[in-house]
């Protein structure tokens, strides 16, 4: 069921329906059968999956606080965490690594193939259970009693397929001290749901026709205009389509009365790399700060053990969002970056300098993010580096986009500069009814004007 059609709509509503209407003792298995049904509309399968996962991370939490002894401790931890990255690394990198094992025996490429189904959103729902199960370890977190909520924390729909990536104790905040949302909370919810669709239907799908040709068709298309417009609107595509998918996931929480964590904070706005990663897929970015980075040694040991602990994080971060070399190189350039970012910065905070030279940073920012962008779209390693050639060494060739595509670009810029300056969103929210309607106006004008309504483009991070 994708966010952006009329059956999740349908669904939605009846869940709303059914939420509000029953006693409030209920509404927590409402929503866990809900979470069950919307997951199991992809593939019931993978149900058996989840609560397998779900049994296992609920007891492990259960015998860190019941155990003492600090080697009973950590086999309990490592218990957790071969569970969640074994079935991680089986169902995501089983082929790509018995792959390149059979080129380096020398035999064919499919030797150890086998025929696996990516289980909808592993990833996202392995981190936030280990995220948990490490917490309950550290006696940051509280391990949860009740098999139920500890189910529900793990499935819950808004969030379960794509992000963000929610903390153990931000749910069970919401969850076990719930209230029902404020009048800011639905108006902020409606909005974002609002903002979340047009940004998918309006925006991303309109970049995505042109990146889809182009990466679909490289050989066909030569030139350095060329190339560059087609990274470019990937580059719009991937992040319209993200954010889009995490507001609509935080304004359907908010309308259940859950906080979700901003996710997405105009990374292309950023005047650096490290400011980019401050930015872009937070929640993720947080996460291999706190369960990778630090305790790789962070920045501690000095300079060298710094950039050592930069570059593992993010080739793992990397290959956390595919099994293939693209994004095993895709992270190392991402740390290579922020590596040498380092290097020149020292210990000045992000984004201390001088401030008329933000303009020519955030346009090297963004170039150097759309470079990267290329090995994450292309279906190989030589797809990739024939697209940076055409971006570096080819002829003219023409440009992709046209004037519309230009137009709505431009639109996206003012209105991140905007929020940027004076969180204008926020503002709408709260505003009088007048306002808050003309904004939803404006969204629903660019529903009809641009909407890719012929065709339910998937959004990109469900394949993750």
């Amino acid at each position: 069921m994708l966010f952006n059609t009329t059956t999740f709509f349908i669904f939605l509503a009846v869940v709303l329906v059914l939420f509000y209407s029953s006693p409030r003792p209920w509404r927590k298995y409402i929503l866990l059968v809900a979470s069950y049904y919307f997951y199991a509309s992809w593939n019931p399968k993978f149900i058996a999956l989840l609560l397998t996962l779900t049994v296992i991370d609920y007891t492990a939490g259960m015998w860190l606080e019941k155990v003492s002894a600090a080697r009973a401790r950590k086999a309990v931890l490592i218990l957790s965490l071969t569970a969640n990255l074994g079935f991680l690394g089986f169902f995501k990198y089983y082929n790509f690594l018995g792959r390149n094992l059979a080129l380096l025996l020398g035999r064919p490429e499919n030797a150890f193939f086998l025929d696996i189904v990516l289980p909808l959103g592993i990833s996202f729902h392995t981190f936030q259970s280990i995220s948990y199960v490490v917490d309950v370890y550290r006696g940051q977190q509280k391990a949860v009693r009740n098999p139920i909520d500890y189910a529900l924390f793990i499935c819950f729909f808004p969030q379960l397929v794509a992000g963000p990536i929610v903390r153990a104790r931000h749910f069970f905040h919401d969850l076990l001290d719930w209230h029902s949302p404020s009048t800011d909370d639905v108006s902020r919810g409606l909005m974002l749901m609002t903002l979340g669709l047009t940004k998918k239907m309006a925006f991303a799908d309109q970049f995505a026709r042109i990146a889809n040709d182009y990466f679909g068709h490289v050989a066909a298309n030569p030139g350095m205009l060329t190339a560059w417009s087609g990274v470019f609107a990937f580059g719009l595509q991937i992040y319209f389509d993200f954010s889009g998918y995490t507001d609509m996931a935080i304004g359907m929480a908010l309308l259940l009365g859950f906080h979700f964590p901003v996710n997405f904070r105009r990374p292309y706005l950023a005047s650096s790399i490290t400011d980019f990663w401050r930015r872009w897929h937070i929640s993720l970015s947080t996460w291999l700060r706190d369960y990778l980075y630090i305790p790789l040694g962070g920045n501690r040991g000095g300079r060298w053990r710094t950039y050592r602990n930069l570059m593992l994080t993010m080739l793992l971060g990397g290959l956390w969002h595919g099994a293939s070399w693209n994004f095993v190189i895709w992270g190392g350039y991402q740390g290579a970056l922020l590596s040498v970012e380092r290097v020149f910065r020292g210990d000045r905070p992000v984004g201390e300098g001088r401030p008329w030279l933000y303009p020519l940073k955030a346009i090297v920012t963004f170039a150097l993010a759309l470079v990267g962008w290329v090995f994450f779209r292309s279906a190989n390693l030589t797809e990739s580096l024939a697209v940076l050639r055409q971006m570096f060494a080819g002829a003219p060739g023409h440009i992709l986009l046209e004037p519309w595509h230009w137009g709505l670009a431009g639109v996206s810029l003012v209105v991140a500069l905007g929020e940027e300056h004076s969180e204008w969103l926020e503002r709408l929210t709260k505003a009088p009814v007048l306002a808050y309607a003309s904004g939803l106006a404006v969204m629903f004008f660019f529903l009809e004007m641009f909407g890719a309504f012929d065709v339910a483009i998937p959004f990109i991070y469900f394949q993750f």
